[in-house]
């Protein structure tokens, strides 16, 4: 059984059209009253602007997950209008896990950089033990400024560019995924090119097979090509499920690679 199995809202939504403010003017949060997500891989997709990774949002800050990045939700200064939609959505879970995390793509360089700094940390509390004497500060860091260990990070930030921003991403995935986790993922498909793309899509089919619960939010018709997974289009009002061949995205993106000669042309 999934972790999450559906959400709700606790007040009665004003409905397409009504006066409000973001998130609740979206017509696909104004119309929201419960989804059913008793999936082992969901997929929200639509146009940009159409609410599915504030709803995403909304969803990791009720749940309280872990986030891979710099701050948490509870206080990411970026998702104050999505706590808003949190505090009147109502989860219904299976089993609560603990395990999973929230992952916003655009969020990925931050994680790297708290990797660094953590790198920086261990290296300085090492030679503190050890009775050497830290590196000389420069003036910016006499200050105040910037606290040691954000100013070593650089140097440790070579060993986490050596490899793609891709290849990282997919080693992130590998690492940090565990059987009956629940994983919120806004775009995962961003760094990646087409074949990264399907290793991701094996490793999330290879981890819900062993129990762990992805709901996604996505553009890639590769990702969304997930035998078994349910997608749920926000460009209906309300929030419709919908058939891979019978996506935009898919149809857009199938019909430009037959004939792009002829899409290139009207442009």
């Amino acid at each position: 059984m999934p972790n999450l199995l559906r959400l709700s809202r606790k007040t009665a939504p004003a409905g397409r059209g009504a006066s409000a403010r973001f998130p609740f003017d979206v017509p696909a949060i104004a119309t929201l009253t419960t989804l059913d997500l008793r999936a082992d891989v969901t997929f929200f997709v639509g146009e940009n602007g159409s609410g599915k990774s504030t709803l995403l949002e909304g969803i990791a800050c009720v749940a309280e997950l872990e986030t891979i990045g710099e701050h948490d939700a509870a206080s990411d200064a970026t998702l104050t209008a999505q706590r808003e939609l949190a505090a009147d959505l109502r989860l219904a879970w299976g089993r609560r896990s603990r395990q999973g995390f929230f992952l916003r793509a655009e969020d990925f360089f931050g994680y790297v950089r708290g990797q660094a700094r953590t790198d920086a940390r261990i290296v300085r509390e090492q030679r503190e033990a050890m009775g050497i004497a830290a590196p000389a500060e420069g003036p910016e860091d006499t200050l105040g400024a910037r606290h040691v260990d954000e100013r070593d990070a650089a140097g440790y930030l070579g060993r986490y560019d050596a490899r793609s921003h891709g290849e990282s991403f997919l080693d992130l995935f590998s690492e940090r995924v565990r059987p009956g986790g629940l994983y919120l993922l806004d775009e995962p498909e961003t760094p990646l090119s087409p074949k990264r793309q399907l290793a991701f899509l094996a490793l999330v089919r290879k981890a819900a097979r062993a129990g762990a619960q992805f709901i996604i939010a996505t553009h890639s018709p590769i990702l969304l090509a997930c035998p078994g997974a349910r997608i749920f289009s926000f460009d209906e009002s309300p929030i419709a499920e919908a058939s891979y061949d019978a996506l935009d995205h898919v149809s857009v993106t199938r019909d430009f690679l037959n004939h792009p000669a002829k899409y290139l042309d009207d442009m």
